[in-house]
């Protein structure tokens, strides 16, 4: 008969416990694998999400846009104003701005950006260039001028603004050609275009030159691209717009959603809830970009989107 107090035992007891140990431990922890990968993944408005595949670039899923009224109205807050502006959306994840040369904000935006001492790579800053005479004539300039203005080195995404003609893209060849230059100068993470009009949007659609596309999107189809003279008339043709949209977004564009709100008109909740509850699930759509003057307006696009990322309607 063995003695059960021989070192033989005694090892073979040592053995199996801790190899009974080394199971528990590893079935718990399988356990946990298995739990958090089971785990659905929650999205937010605060989430940095891929802006489109032709870049590597990120965005946040909501921007704080600063041309209502082509910026008349962030402007008439005043610079402490905006700051406070700024530092509230800033905190609740609105951490992508948008702006261009003629809202008239560049500066604003650059002492927001200082007096909240928010580290540049934490922010993403959009603004555009727009097609007039005294932009376009030397556009390494007038890039090189909004690095001073917005006081950055780079754009995390820069745009020809608000092309309007079906001819733009061949009209504008050596503007694209300079933010070509200014991207391989490190001035430009993305580079892109917004377009008025479906005669532009349609031109826009087979341009692989563009990365990232600033597109104007509701589901009411107020404001959105159309084939009147007029291409800033509020009545769209959704439908044909859309189906433009969701073709460069298939070709990995980046999609942008502006005019979320109507151009500001869409004045009941209803409407508001409606176009952002569209944007997230038409599955075209990777940022949007909303004018927002108070808190209370943060405060609101911040919950409707985690509404809508979260699958409640």
């Amino acid at each position: 008969m063995s003695d059960p107090n021989s070192k033989t035992n005694i090892s073979r007891r040592h053995f199996l416990r801790r190899s009974a140990e080394a199971l528990t431990v590893a079935a718990v922890g399988n356990e946990l694998i298995a739990n958090a990968e089971a785990a659905p993944v929650v999205r937010t408005a605060a989430d940095w999400a891929p802006l489109g595949r032709k870049t590597k670039v990120k965005i946040p899923r909501l921007g704080m846009g600063t041309g209502s009224i082509n910026g008349q109205v962030q402007r008439d807050l005043g610079q402490e104003g905006f700051n406070k502006l700024v530092a509230y959306a800033y905190e609740r994840g609105v951490r992508y701005i948008d702006t261009a040369d003629n809202y008239k904000t560049h500066e604003m935006i650059r002492e927001a950006i200082k007096a909240n001492k928010i580290p540049r790579d934490k922010i993403f800053i959009q603004t555009k260039l727009p097609i007039r005479p005294e932009t376009t004539k030397d556009p390494m300039a007038t890039m090189d001028r909004y690095r001073k203005e917005l006081g950055t080195d780079y754009f995390d995404s820069l745009l020809i603004h608000c092309a309007t003609k079906g001819s733009w893209v061949g009209d504008l060849k050596f503007l694209m050609d300079a933010f070509d230059e200014a991207q391989a100068k490190g001035w430009i993470k993305a580079k892109g275009c917004s377009c008025h009009g479906l005669a532009a949007l349609r031109a826009a659609a087979t341009n692989d030159w563009i990365e990232v596309q600033l597109a104007r999107i509701n589901p009411q189809g107020h404001h959105v691209d159309q084939d009147l003279p007029n291409v800033h008339a509020p009545e769209g043709k959704y439908d044909e717009a859309m189906k433009e949209i969701k073709k460069m977004h298939a070709g990995g564009r980046g999609v942008i959603a502006m005019k979320l709100c109507g151009n500001g008109d869409f004045t009941k909740p209803e409407d508001r809830e409606k176009a952002v509850q569209h944007a997230v699930k038409c599955g075209f759509v990777d940022a949007m970009v909303i004018g927002f003057k108070s808190n209370a307006e943060i405060d609101e696009a911040v919950e409707r989107l985690n509404r809508a990322l979260s699958g409640k309607a």
